[in-house]
C-alpha cells in the first residue's frame, strides 16, 4: 500500500477523536506489557509453532530450541517475526509453506493547513482487511479490500468532504532472498504491491488509480535477541483518471524509512522510527513536488493463540511543498497530513 501519509500543526487539539482511540489502546497495552509472562505464554506460541513446522521439515533457516514447546535453549535462535515489527517499516520475513495469516490494518490521518479563521479540520482513515498465505518458505502473497473514511472542514486546497467508501483492492507478493539469524543476521526481501484504488488519498476525489510500488525490504539483528534494526525502500508509480471529468492522474512517491525495535519483554518490543517520503508528478519521479521527514515510536506485541498487535505514530518534523508561496513554511501539508497512527491487529494459523 502506498504511504501517502502526512500532517498539519493548524487543524486543533492534538489529541482529536480521530487519535484519542490509538492513544487508549497504546496505554493499555504498556500496562498490559508489565504482566509477567510465564514460560509457556503467549510470547512461546509462535515459537512452539515454528518448532513443529521444523521437525515435519518445514524450517526456513536458523537453529531452533526445544522443536515441542519452543522453549529457547543456550545459543539457539529465538523466532521473532519481523515483519510486523518496526510500526509503518516492514521487516524482511516472510513466513514458512502453509502458514496463514488475517488481519485489519488501520492508518489514521490528521492536520491540514486551514484555509482561513474559523473551525478547521482534516481526519481520514484508511482500513484495510488482508488474507495471508504462504505457499513457500519465503514466498507470501496477501489479497486485501480497503475502506476509506474521511472528514474534511475548511481545509486550504481541499474541498469539503464527510463520507465513507470502498477504496479498491490491493494484491501483495513477498518473496525472502535471505533469513536473519544469529549467525547470519541480515534479511532481505522484495514485494511488489499491484493495487486498485477509487480516493485520491491527500484530496479525497473519486477516481480510477492503478498503483505498482516495489519494496525492498531488509533487516538486521543488532544485538541477538534484544535488538533489530529495520529499513525499506520504495517506489510507488500511479496512474489513473479522475472520475467525472476525466483527467489523468499521473504521480509517483519515493519512501525511504529505518526503524530500531528493542525488546522490552519476552512479548513486547518498543522502538523510534523515522522515515523520509518525496511526492511527484510523472510516473518516473519525473517533477520534484514536495517531502516530509516523519519520526514517532512503534510498540508491536505478540498476543496469546497466534495474535498480535502493532500501534505506531508518526509526525511530521520538517518537509517543503514546492508549490507553497511562502517557502519559510516548515511543513509540506499539500501532499503529507502532520500526524499518522496506525493499529494493526492480525491471527497468524
Amino acid at each position: 500500500m502506498a504511504d501517502h501519509e502526512a500532517a498539519d500543526r493548524s487543524s486543533g487539539n492534538p489529541m482529536a477523536p480521530p487519535l484519542r482511540l490509538p492513544v487508549l489502546l497504546l496505554l493499555a497495552v504498556l500496562v498490559l506489557s508489565a504482566t509477567p509472562v510465564g514460560a509457556a505464554g503467549p510470547a512461546s506460541d509462535a515459537g512452539q509453532r515454528a518448532g513443529q513446522k521444523d521437525e515435519q521439515g518445514g524450517g526456513h533457516g536458523g537453529e531452533q530450541g526445544d522443536k515441542t514447546t519452543g522453549e529457547r535453549t543456550e545459543g539457539a535462535d529465538d523466532e521473532v517475526d519481523t515483519e510486523n515489527l518496526f510500526g509503518f517499516t516492514e521487516g524482511a520475513e516472510a513466513g514458512k509453506r502453509g502458514e496463514q495469516e488475517v488481519l485489519t490494518d488501520t492508518t489514521i490521518r490528521a492536520g491540514k493547513r486551514r484555509a482561513g479563521p474559523g473551525r478547521s479540520g482534516f481526519s481520514a482513515a484508511n482500513t484495510r482487511l488482508t488474507y495471508q498465505y504462504d505457499p513457500a518458505d519465503g514466498f507470501s502473497i496477501e489479497t486485501s479490500v480497503f475502506a476509506d473514511l474521511r472528514r474534511v472542514r475548511a481545509v486550504e486546497g481541499l474541498p469539503d468532504k464527510d463520507y465513507g467508501t470502498f477504496d479498491g483492492a490491493s494484491l501483495e507478493l513477498k518473496y525472502q532472498f535471505l533469513h536473519g539469524s544469529n549467525a547470519q543476521p541480515l534479511g532481505l526481501a522484495l514485494e511488489i504491491r499491484p493495487s486498485y484504488r477509487r480516493v485520491l488519498a491527500t484530496e479525497g476525489r473519486g477516481a480510477d488509480l492503478f498503483d505498482m510500488e516495489s519494496v525492498i525490504e531488509a533487516d538486521v539483528r543488532l544485538v541477538p535477541d534484544r535488538l533489530w534494526y529495520g529499513t525499506n525502500l520504495s517506489i510507488d508509480p500511479s496512474d489513473g483518471r479522475l472520475r467525472g471529468r476525466g483527467a489523468a492522474e499521473r504521480s509517483s512517491l519515493l519512501l525511504w524509512s529505518h526503524a530500531l525495535a528493542a525488546r522490552v519483554a519476552e512479548d513486547t518490543f518498543v522502538g523510534p522510527e523515522l522515515r523520509y517520503s518525496r511526492t511527484y508528478d510523472g510516473l518516473f519521479l519525473n517533477r520534484f513536488r514536495g517531502r516530509a521527514l516523519t519520526l514517532g515510536p512503534t510498540l508491536y506485541r505478540t498476543l496469546p493463540r497466534g495474535a498480535y498487535l502493532i500501534l505506531a505514530y508518526a509526525a511530521q518534523i520538517a518537509g517543503h511543498d514546492r508549490e507553497l508561496a511562502d517557502p519559510r513554511r516548515a511543513f509540506d501539508l499539500r501532499h503529507y497530513e502532520r500526524h499518522a497512527v496506525r493499529v494493526k491487529f492480525g491471527v497468524e494459523f
